[in-house]
């Protein structure tokens, strides 16, 4: 399915064209303002998510996100997205962004970090569809703009998707994001991309395959297994920025380019200095790059050997050794997880 330009939702370059749309996926303290830069650089996404708003009885609009909508430079739509359970206070934060430049509001449906799912937010409203219909219903009222979707296959079972289903289908929704995996599962186990076909199959609106797409040919087989309007990638795009300009070249029908060991190390030294917050120590900003490497370092070496170090950091001019150490060469480098695909994600420092 297309992702067919409504002129009635917004203006004509705030939305996708047309199929297959290339989205990133929002992960908190990851992918934000200065990461989108770096990555439009390389060629980057059709669609930006933003981090999360957290939506509670006194939030406001998190000033470091809403950057993101107010002073994003790289010509692509972004797309605020949410995530709360109070229905009051999301229908005032949806009025709230509706009034900055975004394409459309997105409800986090799918976030399974415990702090979140414990607040009865983000996957933790999968535990009860009576309020995920309810909150539906309040939001698609108060968004006069584009109202999306991204959610998993359920709390505890595949066996919850078909009902969440039945109620995406009764609300009138832009675009759904399916991570085909439930809360549960976290980021292990198999993902059910027959499932995410069953939703492009079944919902009027386009629907986005999420969930361990690493590799271009990879997300390109998917959404022809799929059926699904677009694919919408994280950690794959963190490790490997060229990823969305790979998709378009293996939908030509072309070889996609892999960057040098080199181009690697020189994007991992940009990078470095993307994310640094104005004013940081030096430790500070080696501690937060480390989350980073985390995505990063399993494709650069399988072994373990350059996380290992990594996360062992105290000082910038070991970062530049490591990149030295292992990505000085011109051999062409896949960036795919060679770990296969861990039961948790690696842990933060």
């Amino acid at each position: 399915m297309e992702l067919i330009l409504d002129l009635t939702k917004g203006p004509s370059n705030s939305w996708p064209g047309a199929a297959p749309c290339l989205a990133l996926a929002p992960m908190q303290d990851v992918t934000d303002l200065p990461f989108w830069k770096l990555l439009a650089a390389y060629g980057g996404p059709d669609l930006f998510f933003t981090e999360y708003f957290r939506v509670h009885a006194v939030s406001r609009l998190d000033k470091d996100i809403l950057r993101g909508v107010t002073e994003n430079t790289t010509g692509r739509p972004v797309v605020a997205q949410i995530a709360g359970e109070d229905i009051p206070s999301l229908v005032r934060i949806a009025r709230a962004l509706q009034e900055y430049p975004v394409a459309a509001i997105d409800l986090n449906l799918g976030c399974p970090a415990p702090i979140v799912c414990r607040k009865n937010a983000g996957g933790g409203l999968l535990k009860n569809p009576l309020k995920v219909d309810a909150i539906l219903e309040a939001l698609r009222e108060a968004i006069k703009i584009r109202f999306t979707v991204k959610c998993r296959l359920g709390w505890e079972s595949p066996d919850e998707f078909p009902r969440l289903l039945e109620i995406f289908a009764g609300h009138d929704l832009d675009m759904v994001t399916v991570h085909g995996r439930t809360v549960r599962q976290m980021y292990g186990g198999a993902v059910r991309y027959d499932l995410i076909g069953r939703a492009a199959a079944t919902l009027s609106c386009p629907v986005l395959a999420n969930g361990d797409l690493d590799t271009a040919e990879k997300a390109v087989a998917v959404l022809r297994q799929t059926g699904a309007a677009g694919v919408m990638i994280g950690r794959g795009a963190v490790r490997n920025p060229w990823i969305f300009n790979q998709i378009r070249q293996v939908l030509r029908g072309e070889k996609p380019t892999r960057p040098t060991g080199r181009q690697v190390g020189n994007f991992l030294k940009s990078l470095f200095e993307a994310v640094a917050p104005a004013r940081i120590h030096p430790r500070a900003h080696i501690e937060k790059f480390k989350k980073y490497l985390n995505f990063i370092g399993p494709a650069l070496d399988p072994q373990g050997e350059f996380i290992f170090r990594a996360r062992r950091m105290a000082a910038e001019h070991e970062f530049h050794d490591l990149c030295g150490e292992y990505l000085s060469h011109d051999r062409p480098m896949a960036l795919a997880d060679h770990r296969g695909h861990p039961h948790k994600e690696p842990p933060m420092p």
